[in-house]
């Protein structure tokens, strides 16, 4: 089990409970606006923007945000202006920890991430001093009880997926970047429906964590996922199942 792996699938988790209070909205309207801005209002010209939507859609986003979402980052109507970057870090035990961050204030942003590091026992690091150690991949999940798994290799694989694990209760289709929308338009036509499908960055190698450490980890992490600003948190951890089911029990 990856340490990627292991941190998708609590995001999986969090993201249900997200959803249900609505505050997954805000990075999905972020992410639809700049995916507008950057490639345009047509979805079917943008894949980010049809990534964006369909992750709006699972969530069930009322139409009119998606639409106000893409007037903003078309410049059809005001808006806000985001700018997108990265922070890179190590966490405790010297995880690597990449953020993809969506503001529209560096300097509040900066101070509170720089905040959120300190605050659980790690530091951020210099721009690439932790980039390398991750590949860009596809990644699309799927419930276990929704899919039968022979179908689902089947599918996947003949569309072009590079590879499915079976992790707890979902399982994780990996892509390479360009067969992603090939793989998720296959599994839209045999109504295989997706918790998450997103292009996302996948740990050449993992690190593990015990004890105190673990705990700290997984703290950062879910500090970093609640910070509004920001949209992704990527991270090379390993931790023993028993040991995250104590921590999260």
């Amino acid at each position: 089990m990856s340490g990627h792996n292991k941190w998708s699938t609590i995001k999986h988790k969090k993201a249900a409970a997200d959803a249900k209070r609505g505050k997954a909205f805000t990075k999905l309207i972020k992410e639809i606006t700049v995916a507008a801005r950057s490639g345009g209002g047509d979805q079917e010209s943008n894949p980010r923007l049809r990534s964006a939507i369909a992750a709006a859609k699972a969530v069930n986003m009322p139409k009119d945000n998606i639409e106000r979402s893409i007037k903003r980052g078309t410049g059809e109507i005001d808006g806000v202006t985001y700018e997108e970057f990265s922070y890179e870090g190590y966490g405790p035990g010297g995880v690597a920890v990449l953020v993809d961050i969506m503001t529209d204030n560096r300097n509040r942003t900066a101070a509170e991430i720089r905040h959120i590091f300190n605050k659980s026992n790690g530091n951020l690091g210099e721009n690439g001093c932790v980039a390398w150690m991750f590949d860009k991949k596809g990644l699309i999940v799927v419930d276990r009880e929704t899919a039968d798994e022979e179908t689902l290799m089947d599918v996947a694989l003949e569309a072009g997926a590079d590879d499915v694990h079976e992790e707890d209760d979902v399982f994780e289709v990996y892509t390479g970047t360009d067969s992603f929308d090939a793989v998720r338009q296959a599994f839209e036509d045999r109504d295989i429906p997706c918790l998450s499908a997103e292009i996302t960055m996948v740990p050449q190698n993992t690190i593990r964590v015990e004890g105190k450490e673990a705990e700290q980890m997984l703290r950062l992490l879910e500090r970093l996922e609640d910070c509004d600003d920001v949209q992704n948190v990527h991270a090379n951890f390993d931790i023993d199942d028993e040991i995250m089911e104590q921590i999260q029990g």
